[in-house]
């Protein structure tokens, strides 16, 4: 399943909503995801949220930078 996850960049600032950004990954559930991304990431996770295919073909078209992490 690919996921979007909404993070802030630094564990260390303060959160602002302006600086929310959003990365995409392939996971078998939320909490792996979340998982993922905490341990190789210094990234505060927002919300994560399992995307419907509808959902990810509207972020593959209009998303110039749309890429599914894996690590």
């Amino acid at each position: 399943m690919i996921f979007k996850v909404m993070y802030q960049e630094s564990k260390t600032a303060a959160p602002l909503r302006e600086d929310t950004k959003s990365l995409y990954i392939d996971a078998a559930s939320i909490p792996e995801a979340r998982e993922q991304i905490s341990q190789n990431t210094p990234y505060i996770i927002e919300y994560i949220e399992e995307l419907s295919q509808a959902h990810l073909e509207y972020e593959q078209e209009n998303n110039p930078d749309f890429k599914v992490l894996t690590f």
